[in-house]
């Protein structure tokens, strides 16, 4: 029997890391259609929370005795856990009524994530939807942290550190969220941002 080319060993080593971010990628999404929290999940499986926050982050891969105590605790067999009998899709799709993605709501503010939850990403994309006077205030983020944020409707005032700014429909603008930062409504009417989060 002939050894296996470099070529055939790197399609293992790429099938092999293919259907572990499969798996990683399926345990989040079983998790959520059943409503559980990582807690939950961790306290079924016996699996520490911060062990599937990585797995389901593609930061760790499970090793075959961590994957069947979760596969159990999911009520699937090792089988049905791996199975990729239909491809992972190429389009990821975030529906406007998926509750999942809502990271605040209240009476001033409500903010929706637009990018997948189980990337561990260097840019995060959210919807920010503002009363009359409501404001998303933060704290400083890593050093070298910038948004970028674009009116969609209404008008926003803008702070980072000392400086300010108003923004009416259609603006766009990016400033350093490495400092305290805040994005207000200062118009009359409820306002819609687009912000993108850029971590250095």
């Amino acid at each position: 029997m002939s050894a296996d080319s470099p070529a055939d060993e790197q399609a293992s080593a790429t099938s092999a890391e293919e259907v572990s971010r499969h798996v990683c990628r399926r345990i989040h999404q079983l998790r959520q259609e059943r409503g559980w929290s990582l807690d939950v999940l961790s306290r079924a499986s016996g699996v520490s929370r911060s062990m599937l926050s990585q797995i389901e982050r593609e930061l760790a891969n499970p090793t075959l005795a961590v994957t069947v105590r979760i596969a159990s605790a999911l009520g699937l067999s090792m089988s049905e856990l791996v199975d990729q009998a239909s491809p992972a899709p190429g389009i990821e799709v975030i529906r406007a009524d998926d509750r999942s993605h809502i990271f605040r709501s209240d009476q001033n503010c409500s903010i929706r994530t637009l990018s997948p939850l189980h990337l561990e990403k260097d840019v995060e994309f959210y919807e920010v939807l503002l009363q009359p006077g409501g404001a998303l205030r933060s704290a400083a983020h890593f050093e070298g942290t910038r948004e970028f944020l674009t009116v969609q409707k209404g008008r926003i005032s803008v702070i980072s550190g000392d400086e300010s700014i108003d923004l009416n429909r259609s603006d766009s603008a990016s400033y350093r969220a490495d400092v305290p930062h805040e994005i207000r409504n200062s118009g009359r009417a409820a306002a819609q941002v687009f912000l993108v989060v850029i971590y250095q």
